[in-house]
């Protein structure tokens, strides 16, 4: 029997899927999502299975980050959800557009304690805790109409993660209605009056800086170009990496949360900040400010955060800095002397806390095309390393969460940037308290047939959390952890495992990976 003699709940969700451009969902079947497992195949669209709902929840996350289309993820009621709520957490905070779907207890029986087979007390009331709203449905027609808002909401402003939640009765409910597509939401436009201030207070101003975040990741064209305009230095927040390509001339690099930069800015007459909210995940405890401030972000509660607006600009990102570019300098000036000073004082700062972390990125780096994607994790590797030592030609290129900072991330997010870009060298580098989080997504790679490098950097353990125990005089404890043959544990899983003790042998290692039929996993002893 055809998917459309079954034309239900599960059909309404899934057309609208592909009508909406979805090709790809990540997710595990269970046995109250079957209905919408059903209409996939028919509807053009790819599940890929993780081999946790979390990882399902990171590849989505990173497929956003690197496509700039939004994630999919399809768990299962009870525990799928819940299994995936880190993950929704984490687009949250890393302002992702990721649809989440889930089935629920059957319509009439919210919140009765009947004993059902994965009965959650309120599976949509905890996920409206988390993400920018969450919708339980009570028909088909209102199932579909949910997608439709959730990609309405992806395009409105700042772009959040969202929830929907199909009763299993809705999902098998019969369905004869047509699915209604989502246009985009228009951006408020910069106010003129706005724009007039701030483009004349840039024009006027001897030594501007300007600060893009993840908010900038699709104006690099426009920035880049007002930059040059205004002679001025540009330096990124970890989600705006890229945004300047890291070796243009006037690239201070991913330098925000570094004190280097902080004083610059303080020092200099007018802060220009595209897209970012200056978070203490951007600025590590420190603070940025400057006599002047412009601030352009498209969603008003931005505007005055952290560090108060002189004038701002609520508006989308590219057309907001196109506007201010419309006023020439007062003052010819030539900032790549002053961008160069900036870079080597914010790489001195970084080189302090690097330790080896910065040859091994060089090493990684040199084995790599340009336009590579690399896949982080909350290891000392990426924070200390890749954030500062991997340069970027590009933004969309860097999947690391600085904001929630989770666990786990690197390999899934290596599965949905690779899909995300098919065809486009993909790699991770990470440590080994982050792999052991979710080594299990090795087999996706492999199952996948992706021939992306995973770099190990072991060093024994919970480095960071111990380097901190010792900071307050607390005696290393439970963050000394053995380490199984990674290598072993790879080519059980299907993929290839290598071992070295030599940062320099990556860079060979890693440009041969990536011409391999399979993953590989290098694990490098960095216990010493």
């Amino acid at each position: 029997m055809s998917p459309a003699d079954h034309r239900n709940g599960g059909a309404a969700v899934v057309e609208s899927l592909a009508a909406h451009g979805v090709d790809t969902v990540f997710g595990i079947p269970g046995t109250h999502n079957l209905e919408l497992y059903r209409h996939l195949r028919a509807a053009g669209i790819r599940p890929v299975t993780p081999r946790h709902e979390q990882g399902a929840g990171y590849a989505a996350e990173a497929y956003a980050r690197v496509s700039g289309r939004p994630g999919v993820v399809v768990t299962t009621s009870g525990p799928g959800l819940t299994n995936a709520m880190t993950a929704a957490a984490t687009a949250h905070a890393e302002s992702q557009p990721v649809l989440v779907l889930s089935p629920g207890v059957p319509t009439g029986t919210e919140g009765a304690d009947l004993g059902l087979l994965h009965e959650v007390k309120d599976a949509s009331g905890a996920m409206q805790r988390l993400v920018r709203w969450s919708r339980r449905v009570r028909s088909a027609d209102e199932a579909a109409e949910a997608v439709t808002d959730a990609f309405a909401s992806f395009t409105a402003g700042r772009p959040r993660p969202v929830h929907v939640e199909v009763p299993v009765d809705v999902l098998e409910q019969a369905w004869t209605g047509t699915v209604r597509t989502a246009g985009p939401v228009a951006a408020p436009a910069p106010d003129p009056g706005a724009v007039r201030r701030a483009a004349e207070l840039l024009a006027g101003a001897r030594r501007p800086l300007v600060v893009a975040g993840g908010g900038a990741v699709d104006a690099a064209a426009e920035v880049t170009a007002l930059a040059e305009a205004l002679g001025a230095p540009v330096a990124t927040t970890v989600n705006g990496k890229g945004v300047v390509a890291e070796d243009h001339p006037l690239s201070a690099g991913a330098s925000v949360r570094l004190r280097a930069l902080q004083r610059e800015a303080a020092a200099g007459d007018a802060l220009l900040v595209v897209g970012s909210e200056l978070g203490d995940s951007d600025l590590w405890e420190g603070r940025i400010s400057a006599r002047a401030v412009v601030r352009v972000d498209v969603e008003a509660g931005q505007l005055h955060k952290n560090c108060p607006a002189t004038v701002a600009l609520q508006a989308d990102a590219a057309d907001a800095v196109r506007a201010l570019s419309a006023a020439p300098p007062a003052h010819p000036r030539d900032g790549t002397r002053r961008a160069a000073d900036l870079r080597a004082a914010c790489r001195e700062e970084a080189r302090a806390d690097a330790g080896g972390n910065e040859e091994v990125n060089a090493a990684v780096r040199a084995g790599l095309p340009a336009d590579a994607v690399l896949a982080g994790d909350s290891s000392q590797v990426t924070y200390f390393g890749s954030v500062h030592f991997f340069d970027l030609p590009a933004p969309r290129r860097f999947c690391y969460t600085p904001g929630y900072a989770t666990l786990g991330y690197g390999l899934p997010a290596a599965v949905g940037a690779s899909l995300a870009r098919p065809g486009h060298p993909v790699a991770v580098l990470l440590g080994d308290g982050a792999l052991m989080f979710s080594l299990q997504e090795l087999a996706t790679l492999t199952e996948l047939g992706l021939p992306v490098p995973v770099v190990v950097v072991d060093n024994g353990g919970y480095r960071e959390i111990r380097d901190q125990q010792a900071a307050r005089g607390i005696p290393p404890t439970a963050v000394d952890l053995p380490t199984p043959d990674l290598a072993a544990i790879a080519t059980a899983m299907g993929a290839h495992g290598l071992r070295t003790a030599d940062p320099a042998a990556l860079t060979a290692l890693v440009a041969d990976a990536l011409s391999a039929d399979r993953p590989t996993l290098v694990h490098l002893d960095a216990r010493h």
